[in-house]
């Protein structure tokens, strides 16, 4: 086989939190953002306002400690009642503070899951995802769990550094005044520090911080090794919950036991790593967090004892302390929950970046890709196949070099051995496989119907999965029926409106009789099948093929298949032959007999049984 090159081309990598960021102003700027903005004014507008209560609780406290002091029984009770209103307040903005975070989190998250569902859910690029992009597994836990963890953890540390920086900004003012200066005398000479519990408590906290990055930093790739392994688990359990049929049948149960402790081995060792890292640095924040108790009163109280300050302004200095090394130990506070945030952005932003990749490639020029044209709805609709390529993702050319043209209301039959690249052909002509090059004219796309060899059944009424993909409301429900008991499944007739996981009660010959009723109610006037009677003994296949050409005359038809008489049906043969440089096609002339053996096949054909 050659090779082809189907890379994307290099473009310049962005950070993670550079990525991350340009959803967050597209969001904020979109024209569907909805109530972000009012939201996020009022979630800052709460935010200072419980700032100002702490700068009052401040003042409180030396009030409350000074009366206390004196035993000032009136001054007492005045502060009481400044602290009842001083908590209604305070509780009335934590609360709507939250609400509002919550819309905005949930807001966000919404409009980014619309986003990436879009994004993957659009000209099969979730297909091609699975196809061709290993660096983007489990799409369905990247934007379901990991687009929920980013944006409300981006809120929540937006929020909290907020908070943070306020609070800086307020109570370093108020500890300034009252630390005072620190004179000492150093080498002879007299020193005097002014503030000094300012300098203390930032001194305190860029220590603890330091000291936090180099202990946690590793926590960040350990938090995507863990999620990913998660996401790995949970597929494992999910594809033997719905194998579990043939798992049984087969008895693979102790196999199928020994993957998935393999699976969770994986889901334990990244929690091992994990616990590792959060001990050490619970070490580390619980010692910082221990001494943070005493610190500002060690620190203030040789002040207090020369007489300096009351007992309420060495409250009040110990209050405003603590203020501000909690706000510059914010980052000490975050760090683990910054560690699993990092993670679920770096999953979607690679996520995101696998899909840039595959919109590159089909937009650039110079990239070797399948074109696909669309014929417009009256001009000459055949299917043309001009020179093409196809290669697997890896760039190992499957096809090479192959035309062909169909016209409206021909039947062929492609053939080939296994391997020979004939599912991949439909996949190109379908516009979901887009590695390699040359030229594909497809009819309007409305016009085509693909028939794999397991119809796809998507929750719901049987009704719906009948219309697929088109609107119940578009059909009577004659019509329904009509169509079931056409292929034999007139015992469904009245189980219409029952919503059930179709995909179970019905047995693969079923899907696929399903499948052909659904031909009969869209009518289109191209058919592709792949393998579409694998399930079907030979009376049904037959059954099945003459319905379609007897309702569907002028549909054209083009099939893969490798069961006995299925050529009766179709006018001509293309044949994928394997070589070096990839399959090609052999044409067969035109059969003279066609006609002959399929009005043999018809009279041979037996009722359609279930």
């Amino acid at each position: 086989m050659t090779q082809t090159d189907v890379t994307p081309a290099p473009r310049p990598s962005t950070p993670d939190l550079r990525g991350f960021a340009r959803w967050g102003r597209a969001w904020l700027t979109a024209p569907d953002r909805g109530y972000a903005r009012p939201l996020l004014f009022g979630v800052v507008l709460l935010t200072l306002v419980q700032v100002g209560i702490q700068i009052r609780f401040n003042t409180w406290n030396r009030d409350f400690f000074n009366a206390l002091e004196h035993r000032d029984a009136a001054a007492f009770r005045t502060q009481m009642l400044v602290f009842l209103a001083l908590a209604a307040a305070s509780m009335a903005a934590a609360v709507y503070q939250l609400y509002l975070k919550q819309l905005l989190q949930l807001g966000w998250r919404e409009w980014l899951t619309e986003r990436l569902t879009g994004a993957w859910m659009r000209e099969a690029r979730h297909y091609q995802l699975e196809a061709g992009a290993a660096e983007a597994d489990n799409p369905d836990q990247r934007i379901a769990e990991d687009a929920r963890v980013a944006t409300e953890l981006a809120i929540e540390f937006s929020v909290g550094l907020l908070i943070s920086v306020s609070t800086l900004i307020a109570f370093v003012g108020i500890l300034w005044s009252l630390s005072g200066p620190l004179a000492f005398t150093l080498a002879g000479h007299a020193v005097e520090v002014p503030g000094y519990m300012v300098w203390a408590a930032v001194l305190y906290a860029a220590l603890g911080s330091a000291a936090t990055w180099l202990v946690g930093r590793p926590m960040v790739g350990i938090n995507v090794r863990r999620t990913t392994a998660e996401a790995d688990y949970r597929f494992g359990l999910t594809r033997a919950r719905e194998s579990g049929e043939s798992i049984a049948l087969i008895r693979g149960e102790p196999d199928e036991r020994r993957g998935l402790g393999l699976l969770f081995g994986r889901v334990r060792d990244a929690m091992h790593a994990l616990m590792r890292s959060q001990r050490n640095l619970m070490w580390l924040t619980s010692a910082y967090g221990t001494l943070a108790m005493v610190f500002p009163t060690v620190v203030a109280a040789p002040a207090y004892f020369a007489g300096a300050m009351s007992l309420g302004v060495l409250m009040q200095v110990g209050a405003a302390f603590g203020q501000v090394q909690a706000a510059l130990n914010w980052f000490v506070d975050s760090f683990p929950r910054i560690a699993e945030w990092r993670g679920a952005v770096s999953r979607l932003v690679a996520f995101q970046d696998a899909l840039d990749d595959l919109d590159a490639v089909a937009a650039d020029p110079a990239q070797p890709t399948i074109t696909i044209e669309e014929a417009q709805e009256g001009a000459d609709e055949s299917l043309v196949l001009d020179a093409l390529e196809i290669a697997f993702a890896d760039g190992t050319t499957v096809i090479a070099g192959a035309s062909a043209v169909v016209a409206p209301g021909e039947r062929v039959l492609i053939k080939g051995e296994s391997g020979t690249g004939k599912s991949t052909l439909f996949r190109a002509i379908g516009g979901l496989w887009p590695w390699g090059g040359g030229r594909i004219v497809t009819p309007p796309r409305a016009a085509m119907a693909f028939l794999p060899q397991r119809p796809y059944l998507p929750l719901g009424t049987l009704a719906g999965v009948l219309c697929y993909p088109r609107p119940v409301d578009e059909f009577e429900p004659t019509q329904l029926q009509e169509a079931l008991g056409q292929v034999g499944l007139d015992a469904l007739a009245e189980r219409l409106d029952e919503e059930e996981r179709w995909d179970r009660v019905l047995s693969l010959g079923e899907q696929q009789r399903l499948a052909f009723a659904r031909l009969l109610l869209h009518r289109p006037r191209w058919i592709f099948m792949d393998e579409a009677t694998s399930a079907l003994d030979e009376a049904n296949q037959d059954a099945m093929m003459n319905l379609i050409v007897e309702a569907l005359p002028e549909a054209a038809m083009i099939s893969i298949g490798h069961r006995p008489g299925l050529e009766a049906f179709h006018s001509r043969s293309l044949t994928l032959v394997k070589s070096a440089e990839g399959a090609r096609f052999q044409r067969l002339p035109p059969r003279a007999v066609s006609a002959r053996a399929l009005e043999r096949r018809r009279r041979k054909v037996a009722p359609v049984t279930g």
